[in-house]
């Protein structure tokens, strides 16, 4: 079998997230295997690295397919370019070893997520950051980011709705920087739960609110309360920004 490896962008503004649901196209992943599945004349699956929930959106998101035919890398690109919807676009195209996988070769990810921090709104913002009239203390929120860092069970973090598997995560880095009134927020990490980044996003942004002591990050990690963490974020706010591979 040829495996493909495609590297993707697209606003998830519209759609229901990356996941195909049942009959329903308005996916994400939905989309590109309708397009795929007409250039290669059979029903073809394609595996994305990460399930981003509905509105969020990829700078970066990796996927692969296989099949017993031998498209070229460009005809494929240009057969996506032309038929996709303007809002999703293939990037990158390559042939790569049958034993990659989109998901479990995955080292680490990052997620970009943008707020807007002015009492204004910014109206070419709007579909692609979160909205926090409060200045923020960014201080606050990087002392507060600061112990999330290394492996915790993030329960509190998450509305993962099975607890049969591991909530047990790494965070290898919270960077947290401002730019002309944007806060941008960037998690990297080995992996992530279920609406994972936007509640730690909502978290520090109660940190930076005063909302929360921004020491209370370990005694909330330890109650696994949802209840005890921030709010979710806004899902528009959110980028899948990088995604590595490397062995390093």
């Amino acid at each position: 079998m040829n495996n493909y490896k495609l590297l993707i962008q697209y606003d998830g503004g519209r759609y229901q997230g990356w996941q195909r649901l049942g009959n329903g196209e308005n996916t994400i992943q939905g989309k590109l295997e309708q397009v795929l599945s007409a250039l290669l004349g059979e029903p073809t699956e394609l595996i994305g690295c990460s399930r981003t929930d509905a509105g969020v959106h990829a700078l970066a998101q990796t996927a692969h397919f296989k099949t017993a035919l031998e498209p070229s890398e460009e005809e494929i690109k240009l057969y996506f370019s032309q038929y996709l919807p303007h809002d999703i676009g293939v990037l990158e195209v390559s042939r790569v070893p049958e034993s990659f996988h989109a998901r479990y070769c995955a080292k680490n990810k990052t997620y970009l997520y943008q707020i807007w921090n002015r009492t204004y709104p910014n109206p070419f913002l709007r579909k692609y950051s979160m909205h926090v009239r409060q200045e923020l203390d960014l201080d606050a929120m990087r002392q507060a980011a600061g112990h999330l860092l290394g492996a915790h069970d993030f329960t509190a973090f998450s509305n993962a709705k099975s607890k049969k598997k591991s909530m047990v995560r790494l965070l290898h880095d919270i960077q947290i920087t401002q730019r002309d009134g944007c806060v941008r927020v960037r998690v990297r990490g080995s992996g992530f739960l279920h609406q994972m980044v936007r509640r730690v996003v909502g978290t520090l942004v109660a940190a930076g609110s005063g909302a929360i002591h921004a020491d209370s990050i370990p005694d909330i990690l330890q109650s696994k309360e949802r209840k005890r963490a921030g709010y979710i974020a806004d899902a528009c706010g959110l980028f899948l920004e990088h995604i590595d591979y490397s062995d390093n």
